[in-house]
């Protein structure tokens, strides 16, 4: 079921979504060559501590997990597309890193993600990642009253497509709320006009996540966790938690 949110709740919801922005913005400070993925995880937990604030990935465990989730801060490098669990794994020159990071804080969720290039950027990967973003923008604009979730999945997959990129067939956003993961299901590709229509107060968190290689194939790592490209390729995955608003999207994952 969809709950649709009242404006004092979205003001707290803003709240825990300024604490995901400082822990990742946090994160991406951290990440030097050399450093851990553990690190990068502490840098977040430091902050969510600092804030008062808890982890809803910390403790987490889906029916597709073996175990549950051991970090606040997913980490996920070169051809690793999401769920990357932190470890001792030091970042090398030119490493491209998906962080993902969510929040709880008087009793409302944020979550999103960002993906950033450690050292020595190469020019595919940084299209690569510039293209991610601009389908989460393209995905935002389309959040709108009136229009459907539909119209947000058609953006982004008309984007991964005009780019010739892979998408995970069975990832995308959701809602989100007093939980991370909430009613409705938001795909990063569908058919306009189709799906939930969109009204004011609807909290949903929109995460494109583009693979170089352009098939949607992917695999499960050893861990049970770590979701990697099939063919190798790198990926990129960038997120944020937003609003419907009558005034437009509302961008809740903001510093």
């Amino acid at each position: 079921m969809v709950e649709i949110k009242t404006d004092d709740a979205l003001d707290l919801m803003r709240e825990a979504g300024r604490v995901v922005a400082h822990a990742l913005a946090a994160t991406r400070e951290a990440a030097r060559i050399g450093t851990t993925l553990r690190e990068l995880d502490e840098a977040a937990h430091a902050v969510l501590r600092e804030a008062g604030a808890t982890s809803p990935f910390l403790g987490y465990q889906p029916s597709f997990a073996p175990v549950p989730f051991p970090a606040v801060l997913c980490v996920s490098v070169n051809d690793a597309v999401q769920h990357g669990i932190p470890t001792d794994y030091r970042l090398r020159d030119g490493d491209v890193v998906s962080a993902d990071c969510g929040a709880e804080l008087n009793g409302w969720t944020g979550d999103a993600a960002d993906t950033f290039i450690v050292g020595t950027p190469r020019p595919e990967d940084e299209k690569l990642i510039a293209d991610t973003r601009a389908a989460l923008e393209a995905g935002i604009a389309a959040a709108v009253v009136g229009n459907r979730v539909g119209d947000i999945s058609h953006a982004i997959g008309t984007r991964a497509r005009a780019g010739r990129y892979g998408m995970p067939a069975d990832f995308g956003g959701h809602g989100i709320g007093r939980r991370m993961h909430e009613d409705p299901h938001v795909a990063n590709r569908g058919r306009p006009g189709r799906g939930y229509p969109m009204r004011h107060g609807l909290a949903i968190a929109i995460e494109p996540m583009f693979m170089v290689g352009g098939s949607d194939a992917c695999r499960t790592g050893g861990d049970g966790w770590t979701m990697f490209t099939a063919d190798g390729s790198r990926a990129a995955h960038i997120e944020h938690t937003i609003a419907v608003t009558e005034s437009g999207p509302r961008v809740l994952t903001l510093p």
